[in-house]
């Protein structure tokens, strides 16, 4: 909580930082800390009649509402707070043209967006994680630009846009992608105290606050008063901080020793610094000062894929400011005559005697050991005694240790057939309000693309009704037409995994789970939702419901233990009912079923397994499920279920080596 309030603070003294990242489990306050920043700022003047906000001691010059002259009334309001909507659309945020009246009229009718409410306040976007990637690639565009652009049709205004940008998000939903994440200046982690008094004082004063608000914040007002002078202090202090070059090569020596790509996290580290030099009061950045933004500016920078969790070892962050510390000059190393010197020789210890108060911290006592108790963990797989997998035990058969996955690899892109109408993303085509243009239709409400050539098309054939007489085109509402695009969207990939004995050896299964954790990564850079079944034993099991988090996904696969028969219907009736779920939340997003198995269903006697598995798999074609089958059959005699399985699934049956997009490529030239 104390790096929380932190980062918001050096944000607040220097916007310049580039805004805070808060991650977090449920219920720890993000949002109530976020929201209680706006009421500590100090108050700003605008321009009387300004929809933009603009400062009257430097106007915007290419303010839509402007020119504005220099004696203009400046009455003074508080610093805005503004909450950017998961669900809001790309006009909402950076404002929206007319095109209708621009075309129609000739007029530049520009209505402002939430980027112009928030000029010289905050944004705050909650749930950043979930917002759509065009979205948090113009927020973060016009937080560092400090300006906002709308183009529609030639049609460009532009105006001023500086605000602090303050993001947060609970990682089990999904992560940010690395080139989001890089753009946000500091970030930090947060999680609920775990002192009991501390909570308990959490419950008083949240009791307090229902009970009496207002007389809840009276308490407070000196305290918010003096944090708010401080804040307006450290502003004013700001412009006077030197940046020394000693500090400056502590900020470059840090970065380069945790190995963070790009001099973004260079700057931002320089700038956290200053601003942290300014609230603490001084006018020269120190070492402790490099220290606190290093640990605000670098964790989520260090990420080298998409699970690696972000953090920062302490010890390499001291051992890399200790390096680039100033050296100090050193006394002569050299003893006076007569000095001993401190060799062993000349202080009575010889190279084989221990000094004293030492005894006791040699081999000998690092060979005594307590003997193993029942509470002790289980020795490593391979240590403990092996179980023949044909040994006759009871129903259902004993787990084997989980395997760490194989080697991960650059995985092919796996589509639903036909053109969706889902979210943006990155996998299957769908009409969306990005892509390339492959049409036009007659506008239901206000032309937000608009396809010119089909507009002229359409206003042609009237122009001597409408009396035109020289050059120029005379339009009118209904030529309009609003360009139909095709672009891409996220799908809910659910993976369901074959966990059964028949899987065979460890290898095997090692290189199951390397190809599976690859199509996570594809997932999570495609924007997907994934969802995770297992089947093995005597059933199937959920084991992640759909979710944004492949983070969750990749721990659950890489804890899979394996063994038992394989009942392969049942995993196919868990995913077909799972997906029945999942379109009455989201009914847009089209899934995507991948079956990894090697088809091979069993399980008690007397029953046909292969044909429910084939009953199984018709349910999920009938209900139009689209489908992939990685095909895990190894060894010179294949027996061909899992392409059997596909067959009745509607569905591409791929071999494990067949995933690689390297492969694909290999494949397409080979076909040429």
């Amino acid at each position: 909580m104390d790096d929380m309030r932190l980062a918001l603070l050096l944000n607040a003294v220097s916007p310049a930082v580039g805004g805070v990242l808060v991650r977090g489990e449920k219920g720890t306050a993000k949002s109530t800390a976020v929201r209680a920043l706006a009421a500590v700022l100090p108050p700003v003047a605008v321009v009387a009649g300004c929809r933009f906000g603009c400062d009257p001691a430097a106007p915007d010059p290419d303010c839509p509402d402007g020119p504005h002259l220099t004696d203009s009334p400046a009455p003074q309001r508080p610093a805005r707070l503004v909450e950017l909507p998961v669900g809001a659309s790309e006009d909402r945020l950076v404002g929206s043209l007319d095109i209708e009246r621009a075309l129609t009229e000739g007029v530049k009718s520009f209505e402002p967006g939430l980027l112009a409410a928030a000029h010289r306040g905050v944004l705050y976007v909650d749930e950043v994680n979930l917002l759509h990637d065009h979205l948090v690639d113009l927020l973060l565009d016009a937080a560092a630009l400090g300006r906002a652009y709308v183009e529609r049709e030639g049609v460009s205004v532009q105006h001023a846009a500086r605000f602090l940008l303050v993001g947060t998000m609970n990682p089990e939903e999904g992560e940010l992608r690395p080139q989001l994440l890089d753009r946000f200046g500091l970030t930090v982690e947060v999680a609920a105290p775990r002192e009991p008094e501390l909570r308990a004082e959490v419950v008083r004063r949240r009791f307090a606050a229902d009970a009496d608000p207002a007389g809840f914040s009276a308490r407070w007002d000196v305290e918010e008063t003096a944090l708010a002078d401080r804040i307006a202090e450290a502003r004013e202090r700001l412009p006077r901080v030197v940046l020394g070059d000693d500090a400056l090569r502590q900020v470059t020596a840090v970065c380069a020793a945790f190995e963070v790509d790009g001099l973004r996290a260079d700057i931002v580290t320089a700038r956290a610094a200053i601003a942290h030099a300014a609230w603490s009061g001084r006018e020269t950045v120190t070492e402790d000062d490099v220290r606190v933004a290093a640990r605000l500016a670098l964790p989520h920078r260090r990420r080298r894929n998409p699970f690696d969790a972000p953090g920062l070892d302490p010890d390499t962050l001291e051992q890399a400011l200790d390096d680039a510390r100033p050296e100090e000059p050193e006394d002569d190393p050299t003893p006076p005559e007569g000095d001993g010197g401190g060799r062993p020789e000349e202080t009575g210890e010889s190279a084989g005697e221990t000094p004293p108060g030492r005894e006791g911290t040699g081999s000998d006592a690092d060979s005594t050991e307590a003997p193993p108790s029942a509470g002790d963990p289980v020795p490593p797989r391979g240590e403990a005694d092996d179980t023949d997998g044909d040994t006759a035990l009871p129903v259902p058969a004993p787990e084997r240790a989980a395997v760490d996955p194989g080697e991960a690899f650059r995985a092919r892109r796996l589509e639903v057939p036909g053109i969706g109408e889902g979210v943006a993303g990155r996998r299957s085509k769908a009409r969306s309000d990005r892509g390339r243009v492959v049409g036009s239709r007659r506008p239901e409400g206000a032309v937000t693309r608009l396809h010119l050539v089909d507009t002229v098309v359409a206003a042609a054939p009237h122009q001597r009704a409408r009396g035109r007489s020289g050059p120029g085109l005379r339009l009118q509402k209904e030529d309009l037409r609003q360009a139909t695009l095709e672009g891409r969207e996220g799908n809910l990939v659910l993976f369901v995994v074959d966990a059964s004995g028949s899987m065979g050896s460890a290898d095997r299964m090692a290189a199951v789970k390397g190809a599976v954790l690859s199509l996570l990564v594809d997932a999570y850079q495609r924007r997907d939702k994934v969802g995770l079944v297992t089947f093995r034993g005597s059933g199937a099991e959920l084991a992640l419901p759909p979710t944004w988090s492949v983070e969750a996904a990749a721990a659950r696969l890489t804890g899979l233990p394996t063994g038992g028969r394989s009942p392969v219907a049942a995993g196919l009736l868990r995913a077909h009912e799972t997906l029945r779920v999942e379109a009455v939340r989201d009914p847009r997003r089209r899934p995507l079923l991948v079956l990894v198995t090697d088809g091979r269903a069993t399980g008690a006697r007397g029953v046909d397994h292969l044909g429910e598995a084939r009953r199984a798999a018709g349910l999920l074609r009938a209900a139009g499920t689209a489908g992939v089958v990685v095909d895990c059959e190894a060894g010179h005699v294949r027996l061909g279920l899992a392409g059997d399985l596909g067959a009745h699934l509607g569905a591409r049956t791929l071999r494990l080596d067949e995933l690689g997009a390297e492969q694909l490529v290999r494949t397409v030239k080979d076909a040429a």
